[in-house]
């Protein structure tokens, strides 16, 4: 066993502690009512940002007779998740939606999940590793079925690095070098940008630092989103930022693409998703770009920047069917094919399952990559995820909160206003906050 899953495994027993009341008060069984007695296919709504979704759905649909599945594409981020609550309470969810790992806690202590156990929890027990299934498996209820594991990865331009003559850098130190020399040889160029916009990137960054946003004592809750390493990273990127050794665009803005492709930006932070998007996003250059570990802090690290999981939204009346797609979708080598498959949009989600990594592995173009194995490198970095990490009961809230502070005031002050949501955002929800 890794120290990845035996960390997993002791933060999984405390949150289930914390998690207690999620036993009887969340969801319930959706009273499903997957008949078929008038003959018809029961109709089941998706709602994702996934990349590879529609070829996904129109695979799943081509194959199967007795469910069919329609496909709704949503934002990511906060506005997917505020898009889903609503729906739910309105009471028009779709029956199958993405619920990252970060966001279990909260939509499951919100009530906003069907439980899974009955349909889905041998699936999870029997083909995830423990390190996945303490993500989406507490209060003695499975709530999400694992899709991917996001290790972080650091994308760089090959030929530009070559032209400034900088190698690529291992740790932190040599990544603010590198950010001067870069500058001090193109004043019009950085080495990278770091988002204000993107508090999921800043969380994997912490973790990767040996950061705990929120961690338990017993019953109770601990947040930690100012803890030393956290306010360490912040601190860092603060720095870079007003040095100007870092540019600062917007997460997945035109603006931010435009300098990445037009050679403002020689390199990027990310995780193994990142590379299906580029696809689309990049097409002319094709061959010019590498992954590589993140750099660290000495010692080799990551964490977990995103992942995904798919839920089943209270009221869903299809709970058995949805969870069969679900089922589908993430251990199912036709369902990993499909998504790799899809022209428009493809994926490159390292998958949680490991043995649908080969699948994946054997199907993924590897040409824009210059033939880079682009899973042998994610699969590798999933063993330095860094242990002990729990996500909180009201993370939507805090990421919320870190976004807009970083943006008037930047990270070391988002971080600390994240502290505050998260300290004051437990003891709203009822829930006991840890002296």
């Amino acid at each position: 066993m890794s120290r990845t899953s035996r960390s997993f495994r002791t933060a999984a027993a405390a949150t289930i502690a914390a998690l207690g009341m999620l036993a009887t008060a969340c969801g319930g069984d959706g009273g499903s009512t997957d008949s078929k007695s008038d003959g018809k296919p029961v109709t089941i709504n998706y709602w994702t940002w996934t990349l590879g979704a529609k070829s996904t759905v129109e695979a799943f649909n081509r194959t199967h007779q007795d469910i069919q599945v329609k496909f709704t594409e949503i934002p990511s981020s906060t506005e997917g998740y505020s898009k889903l609550s609503n729906a739910v309470k309105a009471g028009n969810a779709p029956d199958v939606a993405t619920i990252e790992y970060q966001m279990v806690p909260e939509f499951a202590g919100q009530g906003n999940l069907i439980d899974l156990t009955k349909y889905a929890g041998e699936t999870v027990k029997s083909k995830f590793p423990a390190t996945i299934q303490s993500l989406v498996t507490f209060g003695g209820k499975t709530w999400t079925v694992p899709y991917d594991v996001a290790p972080q990865l650091y994308y760089y331009r090959t030929d530009l690095f070559k032209k400034y003559g900088i190698e690529v850098p291992k740790t932190w130190d040599e990544f603010k070098t590198a950010a001067a020399t870069v500058k001090k040889k193109d004043k019009n160029v950085r080495l990278a940008s770091m988002p204000k916009s993107d508090p999921a990137l800043l969380a994997a960054l912490s973790w990767q630092a040996g950061g705990k946003w929120f961690a338990t004592e017993g019953d109770a809750w601990k947040p930690g989103v100012n803890d030393t390493p956290s306010k360490k990273v912040a601190t860092y990127w603060d720095g870079l930022i007003k040095d100007d050794l870092v540019q600062s665009f917007t997460a997945y803005s035109p603006e931010e693409t435009k300098a990445r492709t037009s050679g403002k930006t020689l390199s990027f932070l990310g995780a193994s998703w990142s590379a299906g998007g580029m696809k689309t996003a990049m097409p002319d250059l094709k061959g010019k770009w590498a992954a590589a570990p993140m750099p660290n802090w000495g010692t080799a690290a990551s964490g977990n920047y995103g992942g995904t999981s798919y839920g089943v939204l209270k009221g869903s009346k299809h709970a058995e069917a949805a969870a069969e797609f679900i089922k589908w979708l993430t251990t199912n080598k036709a369902g990993v094919e499909a998504r790799l498959a899809d022209l428009e949009s493809p994926s490159s989600a390292l998958p949680a399952n490991p043995e649908m990594r080969e699948v994946a592995a054997a199907k993924f173009d590897t040409s824009y990559l210059n033939g880079q194995d682009l899973y042998e490198l994610a699969s590798a970095q999933v063993d330095t995820i860094v242990p002990g990490w729990t996500w909180g009961p009201n993370q939507m809230d805090v990421y919320t909160a870190v976004q807009d502070a970083t943006a008037k005031s930047g990270f070391a002050a988002g971080v600390d206003t994240g502290q505050q949501k998260a300290e004051a955002g437990i003891t709203e929800r009822g829930l006991k906050l840890a002296k």
